[in-house]
């Protein structure tokens, strides 16, 4: 269990965030200032820039990734690498309050929106891509190089976007829609 030194630290960082998503509701992200979301949060603009290095990085930073791969690498062995998956998804997705489903739902529908959101998210895709694959390589006992790892990954991340991408998306529902999606992903794609 965490001290708790890093106990206070997670608190703050996450009523950073929850200032922020608010405000970005409220106001709109582009017109939502470093500046108002650290005030709101009640914390110094200095304290703003050591648990985010930019606004962006306030909607760009998932802190649930780590999360659902540690889950991934952690489900039981007899447990095929996409059932390991959708294991991790529904622990982490279902152990979130509405209120943190809902932000975390928020947080992905800015990324799309926001055009220099959606730019630097990429980079953040493939950073998230990374951590999976050697999460991925780990559970399987093979390199993080080999195709059939990165095409999985691929594949997952694939579904993911699928469900995160829909034109008409039901935040309440996420977590059901991505299992579906990993489903068929593991039934081989029939159409």
């Amino acid at each position: 269990m965490p001290g708790l030194r890093e106990r206070n630290k997670a608190r703050t960082r996450a009523e950073i965030r929850r200032q922020a998503m608010r405000l970005f509701r409220d106001q709109g992200y582009a017109s939502t200032t470093v500046e108002q979301i650290a005030a709101a949060a009640e914390v110094s603009q200095s304290t703003f820039f050591r648990y985010f290095p930019s606004k962006e990085d306030v909607v760009l930073r998932d802190d649930l990734d780590p999360l659902v791969f540690d889950a991934f690498v952690a489900a039981p062995p007899e447990l095929t690498p996409v059932q390991a998956f959708r294991a991790a998804i529904r622990t982490v997705f279902l152990s979130l309050s509405p209120e943190q489903r809902a932000e975390e739902w928020d947080r992905h529908r800015l990324t799309q929106s926001v055009p220099e959101l959606r730019n630097r998210n990429l980079d953040a895709l493939i950073q998230a891509m990374g951590l999976l694959t050697e999460a991925v390589a780990r559970r399987v006992g093979r390199q993080p190089d080999d195709l059939a790892v990165r095409a999985f990954v691929g594949a997952v991340v694939g579904v993911g976007l699928a469900v995160l991408l829909n034109d008409n998306p039901d935040p309440a529902n996420y977590v059901e829609l991505f299992d579906e999606g990993l489903a068929q992903l593991e039934a081989g794609l029939p159409l």
